[in-house]
């Protein structure tokens, strides 16, 4: 056989040939948000599959639902460890043990989820997220993996017509936005989804924030509280992020590497595709059907959470070096951006 001949078997043989790695990979993947709760649980389990198909079965992923292998608020500690090499999470759990993890989680008053990924892609965003968790210690890989729209800004058992209002409240809350409220006299309190209404129910917390109607919805808020106020102020946008050892992930091929970061870049498309398909309709039946008030904050009331949050902001700055230099970052990159946004965009009614 000529060489061309030969080449040509060759190159033949190739374009036959399944395109996947030759090593195998399995990422056991707890997760901190059940499967069942659309746009923040579902998008999981299509980048499992997805990651399959892509790979032709050699990158696998066997999503375990919250509490069944590793606690929600310990996922970052077990993948860092090795106990499981990956998980499903929000960096905004991560709070205690890391200031500026909020940051890439969700920011009061903060960017939307187009303005969100262009400053984790296209700014530094991605840099400054995995150098967070290497300079606070975790030995692990940090891919963004989804993300969602606007949250409710919370459930309510009365009206909140002002400050005063919210003060001496017991209430689930997340993140920043959680000392936001603290400083507003708000007792808060951060419990995974599964815990809330049984809390609320049992009056241990009086209101609650947790995700947007879709979702709300599926734990039932609407039938202990009935007051749903909006906008959603403290998660204009909420990323999620799928953690892998660091060890692993430097063992793990580049083409496994490529089809894990494309599914995740895939899951984000996705993920915020679901959360704004679903929402009017859970809206309309709450109304309708289920007794909800919806409430718009007043001016008065937002001016004052955005005051409070520029305070809070200021104060874990002052506080964390690296929650500075990533809010500065940030703050940066959406000056530049305000300039597209306010030409571009249609103003807001």
């Amino acid at each position: 056989m000529n060489k061309t001949l030969t080449s040509l078997a060759v190159a033949a043989s190739l374009l036959g040939a399944p395109a996947v790695a030759a090593d195998k990979l399995l990422l056991k993947t707890p997760i901190a948000f059940s499967t069942a709760l659309p746009g923040l649980g579902s998008p999981i389990p299509r980048v499992a599959e997805q990651l399959d198909l892509m790979s032709g079965g050699t990158l696998q992923m066997k999503v375990y639902e919250p509490g069944k292998l590793v606690p929600p608020f310990e996922i970052l500690d077990a993948v860092s460890s090795g106990k499981i090499n990956s998980g499903y999470t929000t960096a905004g759990y991560w709070a205690g043990n890391i200031p500026a993890a909020p940051l890439f989680s969700a920011v009061p008053f903060g960017p939307e989820a187009g303005e969100y990924m262009a400053w984790l892609y296209y700014g530094n965003g991605m840099t400054l997220y995995q150098e967070m968790y290497d300079q606070a210690g975790f030995n692990v890989h940090v891919l963004p993996c989804a993300i969602i729209a606007p949250e409710t800004s919370g459930w309510f058992a009365k009206e909140i017509n002002s400050p005063e209002d919210l003060k001496g409240l017991k209430m689930r809350f997340f993140g920043l936005g959680g000392k936001v409220m603290q400083k507003l006299g708000v007792a808060t309190s951060l419990l995974p989804g599964g815990e809330i209404f049984p809390a609320l129910e049992k009056g241990a917390i009086d209101a609650t924030e947790f995700s947007m109607p879709a979702i709300d919805a599926r734990l039932g808020f609407h039938k202990l509280v009935k007051y749903n106020y909006f906008p959603g102020w403290h998660q204009q946008a909420t990323v999620f992020e799928l953690l892998i050892n660091k060890d692993v992930w430097n063992e793990t091929s580049e083409q496994h590497q490529a089809i894990i970061e494309n599914a995740c870049k895939g899951s984000m498309t996705d993920s915020f595709a679901e959360g704004e398909a679903i929402q009017h309709e859970v809206l309309i039946d709450n109304v309708e059907n289920n007794g909800v008030i919806i409430k718009q904050w007043s001016p008065e009331m937002l001016d004052t959470f955005r005051t409070t949050w520029d305070e809070v902001a200021a104060e874990e700055a002052a506080a964390d070096p690296f929650f500075a230099k990533v809010l500065a970052d940030m703050t940066e990159f959406r000056e530049g951006y305000k300039t597209w946004k306010e030409n571009a965009f249609l103003p807001r009614k």
